[in-house]
């Protein structure tokens, strides 16, 4: 539960190392800071972020996850996301395939809420929430999606200035008066039942799905395989400390100069797999009608990386709606009906076939 003593991350484990980029920094133009910002930007795509401000907001978030996922399972159900590819809502635990083989199912249950939901409240804009979401949704949610955005924009707008586009381009492709599927997540997991299973990802292989995510965790689980690796490391969790990264819009919209790197979540190491595994996500998407596409055309910077890879393909075709719906309508197991389902399901992956 949220508020749990919890204990240490172990020390003898893989751990793969983050620069921790100070937002009090670079919200004020920071040059050094900003340059460390692009290096995890382009490198590895994830980073810390400490100074967010947002700590009140993060553990009053954490309080309504709790008080949600306690509700009968009922009562959850009757919010679950279903086949048809909808992001927002309840997702079950056991819903998803984790990979091509469809052997296992992942073990994670989650709430996700809307962004538009959030702030037009009590305005549906696309569904409707149980009741401990809507009793905190002006007081508790609607100053997190906020505070997440503030956040997300100031980094936008950083990428911007560096990818050579147009003030203001990429802050425009996530309005946020306009309809997306930006959505703040509250999950939980398990712990650890089978010790077979410690190895076994709660959470399938993947590069998410819009164009920055925010998570704040408290326990260790969530695995990087960066490019030109082939073991998975942890990401050690810091207190009071976002961990960041780039997803597939802005991977694409940069022509792949902004890295998009594949991912997964295990059951938590060492001691702490005795306990359940909380998380808070916002993820930051464009808006729904927006294809995905580089924007070679705003900037000599992007057009020149597209150029140079020409292996690799930068027009999706898609619309950020349709990208997300394709990828979460695959993964669920309700709809698989081969390997090619979960071929369907990938992103942006550099390694496709990775669980």
């Amino acid at each position: 539960m949220p508020g749990t003593t919890l204990p240490p991350f172990p020390d003898d484990v893989r751990i793969h190392p983050l620069l921790i980029i100070d937002y009090d920094l670079i919200k004020v133009g920071d040059r050094e800071e900003i340059e460390r910002l692009w290096e995890a930007a382009t490198t590895l795509g994830f980073w810390y972020l400490k100074n967010h401000g947002a700590d009140q907001e993060v553990d009053d978030m954490f309080d309504v996850g709790a008080e949600t996922l306690a509700l009968p399972l009922e009562e959850r159900m009757k919010f679950e996301q279903g086949d048809n590819g909808q992001s927002f809502g309840y997702k079950k635990a056991g819903a998803q395939a984790i990979d091509g083989t469809g052997k296992f199912v992942d073990n994670i249950e989650f709430m996700n809420v809307s962004k538009d939901d959030a702030l037009a409240y009590p305005q549906v804009v696309h569904l409707t929430y149980p009741s401990t979401i809507n009793a905190r949704m002006e007081n508790t949610i609607a100053p997190f999606v906020r505070k997440s955005l503030e956040v997300t924009y100031v980094v936008l707008n950083i990428f911007n200035d560096k990818l050579g586009l147009p003030e203001g381009t990429l802050e425009g492709l996530h309005a946020m008066d306009e309809h997306s599927a930006c959505e703040v997540r509250c999950t939980r997991s398990p712990p650890l039942q089978d010790k077979a299973a410690v190895e076994r990802a709660m959470l399938a292989a993947h590069t998410d799905f819009g164009s920055l995510t925010i998570l704040h965790n408290r326990l260790g689980g969530l695995q990087v395989m960066p490019p030109g690796h082939d073991e998975w490391s942890y990401l050690r969790p810091i207190p009071g400390h976002a961990i960041c990264n780039i997803a597939d819009a802005l991977s694409i919209f940069s022509g792949g100069i902004l890295q998009s790197n594949i991912h997964r979540v295990v059951p938590p190491p060492g001691a702490q797999a005795e306990y359940e595994r909380w998380s808070l996500v916002f993820f930051t998407r464009p808006t729904s009608s927006r294809v995905l596409r580089a924007l070679v055309e705003s900037s000599p910077i992007i057009a020149d990386a597209v150029k140079k890879q020409p292996d690799r393909n930068f027009e999706s075709g898609a619309t950020a709606a349709e990208w997300l719906a394709r990828r979460v309508r695959n993964q669920r197991i309700n709809n698989r009906r081969g390997p090619d389902t979960w071929a369907a399901s990938r992103g942006t992956e550099h390694t496709p076939t990775a669980a």
